[in-house]
Parts: C-alpha cells; sequence; structure tokens
C-alpha cells in the first residue's frame, strides 16, 4: 500500500509542479534511489497506513526562545524544564547554543561537545531526544557549489552529534536563491549527500516547511520523489506556509502564503515522508482551540497515516506567555490523543 501511495503522491505532485512551473524541465529522478529502512525510521508512518492516535507529544525548543535570549531560562536546563511541564521529548534548536558553537577550526568538536552536555542532562531527565533543528550552517540549496558542499560539511557534524548522543533525527532547510528548478537541483544533491552519510550513522534527515519553495507543497514533495531515500524526509509544520516573506523581516504580513484551507492536504502530501511533526501554534480562543488552524482537521490528516511518532508542540505567540501557549498546544493535542 505504501508503495501505491507514494506512486499516487509523485504523480499528483510532477501535475502540480509542472502546472506552476511550466517554464522549468522537472527531472524525474535524482540522488540515491533506495528505500531501504535504517533502525531510526521506524515506528513513523505504518506500512499499511492504519488510523491511530497512539502519538507521543514532544517540546519544540523554540517554543521558549523569549525566555532564553532573555536570560530567565537556561538553555542547557531544557530537559529538565521539559520534564517539569509533563514532556516525554524534547526537540533541540541549535541557534540557542550560539555562544558555545565556534565557528573555523572547532566547529565541529564544539558541536559535539555541545551536545555530548545536552544528552548527559536528557538522560538524567528521563526524556527523549527526538530530534536537533539546525540554522546557521549554510543553505543547502545554494546554487553555488562551494557555499552548497561548505553547508553539507557543516551539517554532517550535527549527524555525527546525533549518532552519538543517540538522536534518531535532524532538521535542515532546503534554502537558496535562485529559480525553483536550481535550487531544488542544488538541494536534491544536498540532501541525497546528507542521506547517504547519516544512512551510515542511522540517522534520519528532514527538511521543514521553512518559508520560500520549501513551503510550496509540490515543490517540497517533489524534491522528496525524486530523493527516494528511506532516511530523507519531511518534518511537516503546521503553519509554515510562507512562499514569499517581506524582505524586511518574517515579522512582516507574508507576501505569498498558501491558502489556509489547502495547509491541511499539504501536510496529507507530506506524511508519507514524515520522521516528526511540528505543531505550531499561535494565540488561542476562549475554547482553546488555536485560532488559526483547525487542530482536530489537522491532527486527523496526520493520524490517519498511521503516525505514530512524536509530535512536536513548537508555540510562537505573543499575547500569552510561552508557556501558556506550550501548555495550551499539549492540552489540544491531548484532547485528539483522548478520541476513541
Amino acid at each position: 500500500m505504501k508503495k501505491v501511495l507514494h506512486c499516487s503522491i509523485l504523480a499528483f505532485t510532477l501535475l502540480l509542479f509542472a502546472c506552476n512551473q511550466a517554464e522549468e524541465k522537472v527531472p524525474e529522478t535524482a540522488g540515491n534511489m533506495t528505500s531501504e529502512a535504517t533502525p531510526a525510521m521506524k515506528n513513523m508512518v505504518a506500512d499499511d497506513a492504519t488510523p491511530s492516535n497512539e502519538f507521543k507529544i514532544s517540546l519544540a525548543q523554540w517554543s521558549l526562545h523569549r525566555a532564553y535570549r532573555e536570560g530567565d531560562l537556561n538553555p542547557y536546563k531544557f530537559a529538565e524544564q521539559a520534564k517539569g511541564m509533563g514532556f516525554k521529548g524534547i526537540e533541540y534548536v541549535n541557534q540557542l547554543y550560539k555562544n558555545d558553537i565556534k565557528e573555523g577550526e572547532g566547529h565541529g568538536t564544539s558541536i559535539m561537545k555541545l551536545f555530548a552536555q545536552l544528552d548527559r542532562a536528557a538522560k538524567d531527565a528521563g526524556v527523549t531526544e527526538v530530534l536537533i533543528m539546525i540554522d546557521g550552517e549554510g543553505s543547502l540549496g545554494d546554487t553555488n557549489e562551494a557555499a552548497r558542499k561548505k553547508a553539507v560539511a557543516n551539517h554532517k557534524f550535527y549527524i555525527d552529534a546525533a549518532a552519538t548522543s543517540g538522536i534518531p533525527t535532524i532538521r535542515v532547510n532546503a534554502s537558496g536563491e535562485g529559480s525553483k528548478q536550481a535550487v531544488r537541483t542544488a538541494a536534491i544533491k544536498s540532501l541525497s549527500e546528507l542521506g547517504a552519510y547519516a544512512r551510515t550513522r542511522d540517522v534520519n534527515v528532514v527538511v521543514e516547511n521553512h518559508g520560500g519553495y520549501s513551503s510550496d507543497p509540490a515543490w517540497l514533495t517533489s524534491v522528496m520523489s525524486s530523493i527516494q531515500m528511506s532516511n530523507v524526509g519531511i518534518l511537516p509544520d503546521f503553519g509554515n506556509f510562507c512562499r514569499k516573506h517581506d524582505p524586511r523581516g518574517w515579522e512582516y504580513e507574508c507576501l505569498d502564503e498558501v491558502p489556509l484551507d489547502s495547509i491541511y492536504a499539504a501536510v496529507g502530501m507530506w506524511m508519507p515522508f514524515a520522521h516528526a511533526v511540528s505543531a505550531k501554534s499561535k494565540g488561542f480562543d476562549a475554547n482553546g482551540n488555536e485560532v488559526k488552524i483547525d487542530y482536530e482537521r489537522m491532527m486527523d490528516t496526520v493520524l490517519a497515516h498511521g503516525y505514530t511518532g512524536f509530535v512536536g508542540v513548537e508555540f510562537e505567540g505573543d499575547d500569552i506567555t510561552e508557556k501558556e501557549g506550550i501548555m495550551a498546544t499539549k492540552a489540544l493535542l491531548e484532547r485528539q490523543m483522548s478520541k476513541k
């Protein structure tokens, strides 16, 4: 069934991509064409796609980024903080440890040292390390070959750190400047190289829909369908669907966003490639529902694919405290978990 589902998705995706990008030729295949599973990949999406509500809830560290940056919390105690809020899993964000990651010589060593320390804290707290979110290490869709290779090399340090600490997945960005086709080609090459290296360490590499082309449902699906490596996949985020940001910054209004009613189909398109899921939230109504995203509909979409992995709470709102937003999002997921 899984192979049939992939074929259907590929056909639909290439049709959408061809319609949107008629001037650009999309290659049928690229990368290492293999579907052999690794230990780290198991128990994410069921082969028979049986709906289930037996997922787990983790906390994305970005949910507390303001508290860390303002000095109210210690990022090295993230595992303890998450455990205190009732989470069983944690998702690290490398940019919250900028001062500890050296540039140039010693870059890789500093990354290994950082995650060894975080790993000890996680084991002491008794929480599962779900993934590492990586930003600021170069663009994997960079059309400049030297820059692309440098980005790949930088990300390999995180694969090594993840493997050493037993963290199954790293989250990367498929960003780049240029045409959709040029960035797609570069991203496929980078992800294929990282996937081949990560396979030797039993680590998954996932791309988040994180702005730009990666937030285009057909584009990202086309990238994954072309790579077809079982340990290279997607981290579907419920809220990152801005395809073109205001050049002044992400805090300004999005210039081109996937229509709200289409985001559920987009996540459904990505779920066969999912190794983790990000439950984005920004605000809540009087009944505790997210003001923009229909969580019941979204989680029904996720679980329809038999997903049993972690769903990570990622709160980004401004109207309530970070802890309040985290707990409200967790409650929404628990409501879905309790459905019969």
